[in-house]
């Protein structure tokens, strides 16, 4: 009997050791179940309280003029010229042709190449271009952004201004959208396109620096943008445009490089264009007012010296036989209205007298001396 009871103990005992091995084990490979309370009922459970969330990290937009490339871009072209250029050569080196006296002397012909853009205006494939880039062109060629090349007709050219119109005949061409250069102010950001020095399709950026520039010599009509966008050569007659890719001007000139001047470049405003424009497709040439004077700007000191009231606008000189000479305006006389409209400077009198259609009739108020007067002058056609 004691015998079969200790056997049963034994048996007890080697369980209980043997269930306690098992579960150090089971222990051991899962620590997280020690204290582990037990799931709550679903009804009960309490929700897990919310994490705080890191706050969401957004990138800084991107400036970027792209879009405005994107619109613009594709209707400015390269346009590329080669005239005939004839030199004086001497043949002999240094003095030593004087000692045979007079020699006839000798010339060669060479061809010139150079580079210019241009800015595609409609769909009849009209292209607004510098008139110096084609001036005297014995060939012209023009390229446009997605390759193709054309060899244009030149529809006619306005030297006062420095514009040409060109016109190219092919399919599906893009076109620029105008903007209005009366809405353009100083710190605008503006985008120049072009063709500098071969580089093809080019855009440089800048801020409109000034507005109505004149009596730059650049031209017989100044009222040019100034910009600092970039421009270099080849870019004279590419875009000027707006940060909407609208066209605002025509990019001209650049001030002094060869004296280091950087920044400093001119535009045409593109409301200028537009009445090129439109005359030279219309007419084949510009149509302007004439009446035949010579405005200068004179400060007071001047006019003092000259036995005049004030300093002003002065009528310098004018064409014999002219409108104004036959109206009886005379050099010397201060010239204060033209139309009704008061005349600031020789600038203003010159581009109020040009808009005036050839056959109407133009008031002119001037002072000569002491006296004012108000005379009527018949406008015509300027002349070539």
């Amino acid at each position: 009997m004691l015998q079969r009871l200790g056997r049963g103990l034994t048996f007890i005992a080697g369980s209980v050791v043997g269930g306690l091995a098992l579960a150090f084990v089971i222990v051991a490979l899962h620590p997280s179940l020690i204290g582990a309370p037990p799931p709550a009922p679903a009804a009960s459970r309490p929700s897990a309280p919310v994490a705080a969330q890191a706050p969401e990290r957004r990138e800084a937009p991107v400036l970027s003029y792209a879009s405005a490339v994107e619109r613009a871009a594709p209707a400015v072209v390269n346009i590329y010229t080669a005239r005939v250029v004839t030199e004086q050569v001497n043949p002999f080196f240094g003095n030593f042709g004087e000692l045979f006296g007079n020699v006839l002397p000798l010339y060669r012909q060479r061809i010139e190449r150079t580079l210019g853009s241009g800015v595609i205006v409609d769909k009849e494939g009209h292209i607004v271009t510098n008139y110096h880039v084609i001036a005297n062109a014995a060939a012209i060629r023009v390229q446009l952004a997605d390759g193709r090349v054309a060899v244009p007709r030149i529809v006619g050219v306005d030297p006062d201004t420095d514009l040409a119109v060109l016109q190219i005949s092919l399919p599906h061409l893009p076109v620029i959208a105008f903007g209005q250069s009366n809405d353009v102010r100083v710190g605008d950001v503006v985008l120049a396109i072009g063709n500098p020095l071969g580089l093809s399709q080019t855009v440089t950026n800048g801020i409109v620096s000034a507005t109505g520039r004149e009596d730059l010599g650049i031209s017989a009509f100044d009222d040019f943008i100034q910009t600092d966008a970039p421009i270099n050569f080849g870019n004279s007659g590419g875009a000027l445009v707006n940060s909407n890719g609208q066209l605002i001007g025509i990019n001209t000139a650049i001030a002094a490089k060869n004296l280091g001047v950087e920044g400093i470049g001119f535009a045409i405003p593109v409301d200028m264009v537009r009445g090129v424009l439109h005359d030279i497709i219309k007419y084949g040439k510009v149509i302007r007012g004439w009446i035949g004077i010579v405005p200068q700007d004179i400060s007071a000191s001047q006019a003092s010296q000259l036995g005049l009231a004030h300093g002003g606008v002065v009528i310098a000189n004018m064409y014999v036989g002219s409108p104004a000479q036959k109206a009886g305006l005379k050099p010397g006389d201060l010239l204060l209205a033209l139309g009704g409209a008061a005349v600031h400077s020789a600038e203003d009198a010159r581009v109020e007298i040009a808009r005036q259609k050839p056959g109407s009739t133009l008031t002119v108020r001037v002072q000569r001396g002491t006296k004012e007067l108000t005379l009527t002058v018949q406008v015509k056609e300027q002349p070539n």
